[in-house]
């Protein structure tokens, strides 16, 4: 395994490198914190000694070839998977404990438009989701769920079902269920696949909106960076046996990347675009990652 590149210890809630400027107006401390985190399935070892923080109102893209771990780590965020090694702490709790303040984004799944779950009701489940016993209809959730999808732009397709809804207009609606539990920190799966560069922008822009207004956390997994460049604070670059946490320019460039795989790679910025060209060893498939392809994404 190449080693992570080691460095002085950095403030509580900034993480390692220089601290974002957008969480640098708030001190208090990080929204999650890692130490020496591994994660294993059976025999492999997915990635080890991580060390990382998230602080309040941070932009986090966690980039990196499939196979590398990057669903192992928001699994694990989650709670739902335990570190084979290290510690972690959510919002100062086990993963677990914290998930009422914590708010998920999932990759975007098939649905059959004859499926009866509408747009409002599925915003309506991360209102009421959280509660212990019946669901009971409260006038309160209802206003609740017609201000979100208004805060996303869905209210002229709040009553539709969801299987009927483009790309853009079903993340739009996920984004809205992931913010009804009001979270101080926002895991995003890949939210922007299949969606074409408009909708692309239209849903970071809501994530961003939301850690610009409530200074939530926001960690980001995508293949694609460009869309999110300019509004990312630091990145987290998961490669096969290595990684790497640092701003866009200490971690996207030739040297950094060529030294994560072990072999050359071009990173090429053009027209403020970054353009990642070279190969890697691919690593196996396991449970819980997408299936591993060839080539590095750009």
């Amino acid at each position: 395994m190449i080693p992570e590149p080691r460095r002085a210890p950095a403030a509580a809630g900034t993480g390692e490198g220089t601290p974002p400027a957008r969480a640098a107006a708030d001190d208090t401390a990080a929204l999650l914190s890692m130490r020496g985190g591994a994660v294993a399935h059976g025999r492999r070892t997915v990635w080890r000694d991580l060390d990382l923080d998230v602080a309040p109102g941070e932009f986090l893209a966690v980039l990196g070839p499939n196979g590398a771990g990057k669903t192992s780590l928001l699994r694990t965020l989650l709670g739902r998977q335990p570190l084979s090694e290290g510690t972690l702490s959510v919002l100062g709790e086990p993963a677990h404990r914290a998930n009422r303040y914590v708010g998920y984004i999932p990759q975007q799944a098939s649905l059959s438009a004859q499926a009866p779950v509408r747009a409002r009701d599925l915003v309506r489940f991360g209102v009421e989701g959280h509660r212990f016993g019946p669901l009971r209809r409260h006038r309160a959730d209802r206003e609740r769920v017609d201000e979100l999808l208004a805060s996303v732009g869905a209210t002229a397709y709040a009553d539709a079902p969801v299987g009927e809804l483009s790309g853009g207009e079903r993340q739009r609606v996920r984004v809205a269920q992931a913010l009804a539990t009001d979270p101080r920190l926002l895991l995003c799966d890949e939210p922007l696949v299949s969606l074409d560069p408009h909708h692309q922008r239209a849903v970071t822009e809501l994530i961003d909106a939301r850690r610009r207004s409530h200074g939530t956390g926001i960690v980001f997994v995508t293949h694609e960076i460009n869309p999110v460049l300019d509004l990312v604070d630091r990145v987290l670059y998961l490669a096969p046996g290595a990684h790497r946490t640092g701003t866009p320019e200490e971690v996207l460039t030739s040297a950094s990347l060529s030294r994560l795989y072990g072999t050359h790679v071009d990173v090429v910025r053009v027209g403020g675009r970054v353009v990642v060209a070279g190969a890697y060893e691919e690593p196996a498939h396991h449970p819980g990652e997408p299936h591993p392809h060839h080539g590095v994404r750009r």
